[in-house]
């Protein structure tokens, strides 16, 4: 297979992104606009010096350059490659970052994140769902075609997927077979062949085309829940057993190419741990799709990782924020900010209140503040009556969820630990 991207591809898109122009209807920029991301860090711009507009996403960059670190670290002591999943960010300035620290490649879940990130110069595109798009596959076929150094692997879970594949990709003239892995799912829960014999059926039913390829097995383990429970992770463990068994099993059959020999590939963010140890010792080169443990987060993967804050000698740290000013506090118990649905994800759990700061740069107590609630707008704050948060203040919020952050912003500030910008990241979403 080709490299995991093309340096100076890349180069060039995250280069003429620093140099693209911010509209001023951008949040957190309308003040500032019209300008550019090269612009804002040489204006030498700060979190609260009045020239941001709020509400406002921020990443940490000593959070956010520490968890590529540790995330490459521990993949290469573990002997298992990596492809993060760019769901998550769908940000190109993050992605680059994880290429440069060893990512084996780039994990996608649609055509259109996939298409999204070989325009910046990405060359091995995992697509972890199932392609039954006519247009979608058109796009690859002609892609394929174009570049003899992209490498496109997707995925097939039944005999229908695959000759709808078979037929879209013959009908769009590709002239190269396209690497599948075939999925392996769980009863009830989501895509995936629902046993062994399925898949391996599936997998006959590709090898016998002219369009595609097998290389591999591959699953995912966070349909079985979020805990790291003694019941979850056996349940986990067992999952992964399975699709090793079906990886072993195509193997053995003679369905795999063997020119790429084979793959396994699992691995979300809370038990990526257990898929290292499962899929590992096995003749083939296991990748993950970790993409959360990225910004990592205060709520979900504060709980779930296995690498936690302050956990020797690997940890995440969360690095995301969300502020918002506060607008009103109608009663002594009540205050409401002006960040809501539109600017934090909800899906797991509510925001949680990080710190408060007065525009006189006079940190406020918040112990014992929670959000209660979310409208579009607006966050509702609980507040002990002794709270001095007032009107006009800065409320920083930790986020649960990252992979439902990104997408509610086009532009990301990027602080140093004085607040100072100096990076803004773009989301393709």
């Amino acid at each position: 297979m080709t490299k995991a991207y093309d340096p100076e591809v890349t180069r060039r898109a995250l280069e003429a992104l620093r140099h693209q122009r911010i509209e001023p209807f951008e949040k957190g920029f309308t003040a500032l606009a019209p300008t550019t991301p090269a612009e804002v860090v040489e204006r030498g711009v700060r979190l609260r010096d009045g020239r941001l507009t709020f509400p406002l996403m921020v990443l940490r960059e000593s959070a956010l350059e520490a968890n590529v670190a540790t995330m490459a670290a521990w993949c290469r002591e573990h002997g298992v490659e990596l492809a993060p999943h760019g769901k998550t960010s769908m940000s190109p300035e993050i992605t680059a970052r994880q290429l440069a620290a060893g990512a084996w490649g780039v994990t996608a879940a649609t055509i259109s994140q996939a298409r999204a990130f070989v325009e910046v110069g990405v060359r091995r595109v995992l697509l972890a769902n199932q392609l039954v798009d006519p247009a979608g596959i058109g796009w690859l076929a002609t892609a394929m075609n174009a570049d003899p150094e992209l490498t496109l692997i997707g995925y097939v879970d039944s005999v229908d997927g695959v000759a709808l594949l078979d037929r879209e990709l013959t009908r769009h003239g590709a002239t190269r077979r396209l690497p599948v892995l075939v999925e392996l799912g769980v009863p009830g829960r989501r895509t995936g062949a629902r046993t062994l014999d399925a898949a391996v059926t599936v997998a006959r039913a590709a090898a016998a085309t002219t369009t595609l390829r097998v290389v591999g097995a591959s699953g995912f383990e966070g349909v079985l829940g979020h805990a790291r429970t003694e019941d979850a992770l056996a349940a986990v463990a067992e999952f992964c057993r399975r699709i090793r068994a079906l990886g072993l099993r195509l193997l053995d059959e003679g369905l795999i190419d063997s020119d790429v020999g084979l793959l396994l590939s699992a691995g979300g963010s809370t038990y990526f741990d257990v898929v290292a140890t499962e899929l590992s010792g096995a003749p083939a080169t296991v990748v993950l799709r970790s993409g959360g443990y990225v910004t990592h987060d205060d709520g979900l993967y504060a709980h779930a990782t296995p690498l936690p804050t302050g956990g020797e000698p690997y940890e995440l740290r969360a690095a995301l924020e969300v502020w918002g000013c506060v607008l009103s506090r109608p009663e002594p118990g009540r205050v409401l900010v002006g960040a809501g649905r539109r600017d934090v994800p909800f899906d797991v759990a509510l925001p949680l209140v990080r710190a408060a700061w007065g525009r006189d740069d006079v940190p406020r107590r918040v112990d014992g503040v929670t959000v209660t609630a979310l409208n579009d707008q607006h966050a509702f704050l609980d507040v002990p009556a002794e709270c001095d948060v007032r009107v006009g203040d800065l409320v920083c919020f930790g986020i649960a969820h990252p992979c439902t952050a990104f997408d509610k912003w086009r532009l990301v500030p990027v602080l140093d630990d004085e607040d100072r910008v100096v990076e803004v990241v773009h989301t393709l979403f």
